[in-house]
């Protein structure tokens, strides 16, 4: 009985994981191109992605066509990145951060809750956390835990995305948020009682800053 149940449960957790994985997985996650002519799920992703951030202005379909290359190169060119209408890993990585980004500001304004993890309140690492996951990206729950995963990056090389961190009530790591670019980053404050955008450069935040790491 007991080999039976030790069997079902370790089933029904490689099941979870593998939906999970499965739910997460997009055309970001893969090491595959997306070129004209070829007609899948991911296109279809990807359709969604670019109609959500207003480069793609019909239902999506699947197909890569000329409707879906002109619109990854009007992303591509408001990116900076090379004009080439192939979502390859630079421009896949773009997307996500859009992605992650828009996620982040519909939260604006959304109350600070200490322990909050979801849009009825948030703290900082709580709200990190879900909008990363709303995005496919797993993270640790608490802002001393986010500050060991991800690539460390150096102030001078911020983009928009990066986790950066504060030490705020306490040693250590103890505040997190969203760069967006400009100095500027998104996060739960405690001190404005919701969901925000700050500046960095201002002397509370400059003084704390303690790094800033990459999971996009």
């Amino acid at each position: 009985m007991r080999r039976k149940l030790f069997l079902a449960t370790a089933v029904l957790l490689i099941t979870v994981f593998a939906f999970s994985a499965t739910a997460f997985a997009d055309y970001y996650s893969k090491p595959t191109l997306l070129r004209s002519g070829m007609e899948n799920t991911e296109v279809e992703r990807l359709q969604r992605d670019l109609k959500s951030l207003g480069y793609f202005r019909i239902s999506p379909t699947g197909y890569f066509g000329d409707y879906t290359k002109q619109s990854v190169i009007a992303f591509q060119r408001a990116n900076n990145l090379a004009v080439d209408g192939i979502v390859g890993i630079r421009t896949a990585r773009e997307l996500k951060v859009d992605r992650v980004i828009q996620t982040a500001k519909q939260y604006i304004g959304v109350p600070y809750v200490w322990g909050g993890v979801s849009p009825s309140g948030f703290d900082c690492s709580g709200y990190t956390h879900y909008v990363l996951l709303k995005n496919g990206i797993v993270v640790p729950r608490t802002a001393k835990a986010q500050y060991g995963v991800g690539t460390s990056v150096s102030k001078d090389q911020l983009k928009p995305g990066d986790l950066v961190f504060f030490e705020t009530y306490a040693p250590g790591p103890t505040h997190v948020g969203f760069y967006i670019g400009n100095n500027q980053f998104l996060h739960a404050s405690s001190g404005g009682d919701s969901v925000k955008i700050s500046d960095m450069t201002k002397s509370y935040y400059a003084q704390r800053y303690i790094g800033a790491k990459r999971v996009i």
